[in-house]
């Protein structure tokens, strides 16, 4: 652009030394050129921004169906696979084409322009041959510099057009450079360097629209070293609460504190030290099963990785493996099983020794017996911690000295499981049709 630019004022300053009245025909020539280029980039930019919509759901339905293969081959729904593809790559056949098209106007319709100026030059400058007001030498030059001087103005408008295709590109991140940025910790955010555990929630409420509460004025104390268990329906909030306590969302009102401090004064990265999580959908990286383990502390011996591994009950299954803790886990952790990986990812959580544990069903993918082992190592662990424990399976919370039990973003019961069962509320409904449910499965 600067390069074009100065070469421009340049041939103008030349130009306008042979004739000042033929170097107007030529600058007439400029809104043209502007006018096209911005006539032709406001149209490819609508196609140019569509083609990467429909390129990016291209690559969208390639990755889900290759991600997903045994499912769609599974349900035989290779052609509606296929189907959708074609209609997908059919649309971004069709807004690539546009878009080239009418960018590839560009070059042609300057030329058009550029050679309206020559036309007008060669006319105006002939006839003035003819009069003796100006030299044939002179009359050559100036064709050269106006023909010269088109191209960078040609070169520009094709910067133009490229930017176009640019802009759309960087709009799908710009969709992501505006999201709402991340509170950033208070200048004078605390360390709690020894936390017992004690966690407050004083009129806590929380709404991801808001228009649609989710969590209203929730009080809650947890004493150091106490099992919660949360239960309640698909969508009454429980993973919602966990997600506040460890500031993944921000409530709307209330506050939060651990050992009496805000967790709004804390460093967010002090914060989730203090916790240590056992999710309900497991996530390990592409590496070896002793690094996957060893991510829960930095540093962590091997003697530690295998002592965390033995407290989960998965030493056993990881020596029989060929490489045993130097097995390396593919990208989609396809190579070891469902329950396999969630028994990882709880000697994970016991190697990191956290003040606090969060476990979401944190034993839903392991069969019975394995499921009872992982209770009793759970136990070991949770003693003198804070645990904070989802559970669907309510046989699994009966020790917990509290249970809370939640609905539409709100402690409707609480109390250990006996009082709640006596009270024949929501909770006994709910744990009686639970194993009703059983009883007539094995009956069956």
């Amino acid at each position: 652009m600067i390069t074009s630019v100065i070469t421009i004022i340049g041939y103008i300053i030349m130009m306008l030394t042979i004739s000042p009245t033929l170097t107007l025909i030529v600058l007439a020539t400029m809104p043209l050129y502007v006018i096209a280029t911005t006539l032709i980039a406001k149209k490819s930019q609508k196609y140019f921004a569509m083609q990467q919509k429909e390129l990016g759901d291209l690559s969208g339905h390639v990755e889900e169906m290759y991600t997903g293969h045994k499912i769609v081959k599974a349900f035989g729904r290779e052609k509606d696979a296929i189907e959708h593809f074609e209609a997908v790559n059919n649309r971004l056949r069709e807004a690539g084409w546009r878009a080239q098209f009418i960018s590839g106007i560009m070059f042609p319709l300057m030329n058009f322009i550029s050679n309206l100026g020559y036309v007008g030059i060669s006319i105006v400058g002939g006839i003035w041959i003819t009069k003796s007001r100006l030299g044939i030498g002179d009359i050559i030059a100036f064709i050269q510099y106006s023909r010269s001087f088109t191209m960078p103005i040609v070169q520009t408008a094709n910067i133009a057009n490229v930017i176009q295709s640019t802009i759309a590109c960087a709009e799908r991140v710009f969709q992501i450079l505006d999201e709402e940025e991340e509170i950033p910790d208070s200048k004078d955010a605390v360390v709690i360097d020894e936390p017992k555990g004690e966690v407050k929630f004083e009129n806590v409420s929380f709404r991801y629209k808001e228009d649609v509460p989710l969590i209203e004025d929730l009080n809650l104390e947890v004493k150091p070293g106490h099992t919660i268990a949360i239960v309640g329906p698909t969508g009454a909030g429980k993973t919602t609460l966990v997600n506040l306590l460890m500031r993944f969302y921000e409530i709307n009102s209330g506050k939060i504190t651990i050992d009496g401090v805000d967790i709004r004064d804390i460093k967010r990265s002090e914060l989730r030290k203090m916790f240590g999580m056992v999710l309900q959908d497991t996530w390990l990286f592409n590496g070896t099963i002793k690094d996957n383990i060893a991510y829960g502390k930095e540093g962590a011996t091997m003697e530690e990785i295998i002592n965390a591994a033995k407290a989960a009950h998965a030493d056993h299954f990881i020596r029989t493996l060929p490489q045993g803790y130097d097995t390396v886990i593919n990208e989609e952790a396809t190579n070891i099983s469902q329950g396999q990986k969630q028994l990882l990812t709880i000697a994970r959580a016991i190697l990191h020794d956290p003040k606090i544990l969060i476990l979401d069903e944190a034993t839903s993918s392991v069969d019975t017996r394995t499921e009872v082992l992982i209770q009793r190592a759970m136990s070991n662990l949770m003693k003198g911690r804070t645990s904070f424990v989802i559970a669907h399976r309510l046989s699994t919370i009966r020790d917990a000295e509290l249970i809370i039990v939640m609905n539409k973003g709100r402690i409707i019961e609480m109390g250990n499981h006996k009082e709640l069962l006596a009270k024949g509320g929501f909770y006994a409904d709910l744990y009686n049709s639970q194993f009703a449910n059983e009883n007539q499965e094995d009956a069956v």
